[in-house]
């Protein structure tokens, strides 16, 4: 669900702490065992697991070398938005600081996807959708309006309510962090995604611990963040469960001559799971590049009975989708590298 789509990213600069970090020390922290890394410096891509914080959560790392010098690495991925390595990606968009629901318009459903405008007014009986009540309630409302409502009428009308939802919930971000991230209603409960994010920011250690300061404002979003980053919001619509699914993302990048330190989060995510948390290292290693990348979802669907069967199915399928964006990362510099 890389850099899931990833992508939503914030880079924090090396100069802005001290002493940085070798490759190596970033890859021995994470965990990486060594005969991983003498892998890695053969030409293969390699993922490692990571210890897992909920029940819910799947959590993977992958890294590749890369010859190249790191500023065109860099360059390469402030040029071309990360997430859109993701081939599930079918349209994003820059969310501007003033954004109305207007400028969510690029988010819609093909004349295919009529199911998905019914299962939205139907929200209240289903958990096709990750909503919080009052949006459940809202769509309730306006199905009582639609009765007679034609197919145009009715798929314009239920994308305008849902935009709107995705500009409250955007808004209600940028104002407030995590706090003002609205619960999603479930039949037995709800699930958190502001709770589970904050737990998936500590399988990132390996590379935030490096810098308290950069990780302290990225915790506690919309606290004053470090000067010199670029901070984008997202939204983006990516195929999930051969689903169109909507997401909202935040990302920051800041780059230092030492290094770089990407971190995303999704924090909201329409159906299948409930958030998902990303950092990326670029450091300088050997004589290139290595990208470190440590991506953490959460889910309710690897919880409950036979949890341990589905988290190694989820860490299997996570893995899966890792590499596929390491390769085509490193297509990009002309390497073919080999899975681990």
């Amino acid at each position: 669900m890389l850099i899931n789509t990833l992508f939503c990213l914030l880079f924090f600069s090396f100069a802005t702490a001290a002493p940085a970090p070798s490759a190596r020390d970033v890859l021995l922290t994470a965990g990486v065992p060594t005969h991983k890394i003498s892998q890695l410096d053969q030409g293969e891509i390699i993922a490692q697991g990571i210890r897992e914080g909920t029940d819910k959560e799947l959590t993977m790392s992958v890294g590749i070398y890369l010859p190249t010098p790191m500023d065109k690495v860099i360059h390469y991925l402030k040029s071309v938005e990360l997430f859109a390595i993701d081939s599930d990606v079918t349209a994003f968009g820059v969310i501007p600081k003033n954004a109305n629901s207007n400028d969510f318009k690029g988010f819609t459903f093909s004349a295919k996807r009529i199911d998905e405008v019914t299962d939205l007014l139907n929200a209240a009986e289903t958990d096709a959708f990750n909503l919080s009540v009052p949006e459940i309630s809202g769509f309730s409302e306006l199905q009582n309006l639609l009765v007679d409502a034609d197919k145009i009428t009715l798929v314009n009308k239920v994308l305008q309510k849902y935009r709107e939802i995705l500009q409250q919930r955007w808004q209600a971000y940028r104002n407030s962090g995590l706090k003002g991230v609205a619960d999603y209603t479930r039949e037995n409960g709800v699930a958190s995604p502001a709770a589970e994010l904050n737990i998936s920011a500590e399988s990132c250690k390996a590379l935030t611990q490096f810098f308290p300061e950069l990780s302290h404002g990225w915790n506690n979003y919309p606290a004053l963040l470090p000067s010199g980053i670029e901070e984008h919001f997202y939204w983006i619509n990516r195929v999930v469960e051969n689903r169109p699914t909507a997401i909202l993302a935040h990302s920051v990048l800041q780059a230092g001559k030492a290094g770089a330190l990407i971190l995303g989060r999704q924090f909201y995510v329409g159906h299948s799971y409930n958030s998902s948390h990303m950092c990326v290292g670029i450091l300088p290693y050997r004589d290139g590049t290595l990208v470190f990348y440590i991506e953490s979802t959460s889910t309710d669907q690897v919880a409950g009975i036979a949890a341990g069967l589905r988290h190694i199915m989820g860490r299997e399928q996570l893995k899966e989708q890792m590499l596929k964006h390491m390769e085509k990362l490193g297509k990009a510099f002309g390497v073919v590298a080999k899975d681990d």
